[in-house]
């Protein structure tokens, strides 16, 4: 079903996609979220809300626009796109860094195998949530 004039389907949120990506918020890593969920690594949000509402509204605008100025709405998109790509990018990377530290000790301490399987669970777990984007 499409609900605009360029005929591209509106953007809808989608159940199973937010059961995917966690919980309405972005947390920080050791924070309890609902459910009594975690965050250790994979759990949270990788972005919040309010930052993909204002792309989803920019990428409207531009659908919006299409009719009226064809080449700036895709200019509109290809801008909208190189910065949600650079901000999930920069989103993985932090998270990775943040599992990284959660495993890895400085000098002679090393983390117990609980602490390791934890770590290894989050990699896991934010990988296949990347693999079913």
């Amino acid at each position: 079903m499409t609900d605009n004039m360029a005929g591209l389907p509106t953007p809808a949120k989608q159940p199973e996609r937010e059961a995917a990506i966690g919980p309405d918020k972005a947390v920080s890593p050791g924070k309890t979220i609902g459910r009594d969920k975690t965050v250790g690594g994979s759990t949270g949000r990788l972005m919040s809300h309010d930052e993909a509402d204002k792309w989803t509204l920019r990428l409207q605008h531009a659908v919006a626009g299409f009719v009226d100025g064809p080449r700036d709405s895709l200019e509109e998109a290809d801008q909208v796109l190189e910065e949600v790509a650079a901000r999930f990018t920069e989103a993985v990377t932090q998270r990775r860094r943040t599992l990284r530290t959660s495993w890895q000790t400085p000098g002679d301490e090393k983390a117990d195998t609980e602490q390791l399987r934890l770590a290894l669970r989050d990699y896991r777990e934010l990988a296949e949530r990347l693999l079913r984007i």
